[in-house]
């Protein structure tokens, strides 16, 4: 089942964009992408180690450079992207122009409940764990909202339910 677009999927940390895409693009019948996990394999090192050598920063330029490399693939994929991509005014603009945006919608309460135990996220390693995550939700929404072809909400978490549904919205609008 082949689409027009890539589908990008955004959203913050933990709102499920890895577990959604693999599912999403297997049951597309289409490749998936994981724009970290195309971080890690273009340099060899897993992200805290990219943090704490080279800053956020540095995260983010290879994290726009993977973008526009797995973008250029076809037949189109679905790609989930970091939390932080949508920082910067290029990569949104990038997305806008080269596929289809779903916004992964996740409260900031759910967020919270789903990293409060997360050790392996750079971003999350402070002391007050529940101001960041709501920092980061009121900074990154707007933005998030402002890109977004679709905003789903999962009502379930049973994959089997929520990969039928989203894929039906998807449809719709693609």
């Amino acid at each position: 089942m082949i689409h027009k677009k890539h589908i990008f999927l955004i959203g913050p940390m933990g709102a499920g964009k890895t577990t959604i895409g693999k599912h999403l693009a297997k049951h597309m019948e289409v490749p998936f992408f994981d724009i970290d996990n195309e971080v890690i394999k273009a340099t060899g090192a897993d992200i805290p180690w990219i943090f704490d050598v080279e800053g956020e920063i540095g995260f983010r330029s290879r994290e726009s450079k993977a973008l526009k490399s797995v973008s250029e693939i076809d037949p189109p994929a679905v790609i989930s992207t970091g939390g932080g991509i949508i920082l910067a005014e290029d990569n949104r603009r990038f997305m806008k122009n080269n596929g289809f945006i779903v916004y992964l919608y996740v409260n900031e309460n759910q967020l919270y409940e789903r990293l409060k135990k997360d050790k392996k996220r750079p971003l999350l390693q402070v002391g007050d764990r529940k101001k960041l995550i709501a920092n980061l939700f009121h900074e990154r929404d707007p933005l998030y909202k402002s890109i977004a072809d679709i905003i789903y909400t999962p009502r379930s978490l049973q994959l089997k339910k929520v990969i039928p549904e989203l894929f039906d919205k998807i449809s719709k609008r693609e």
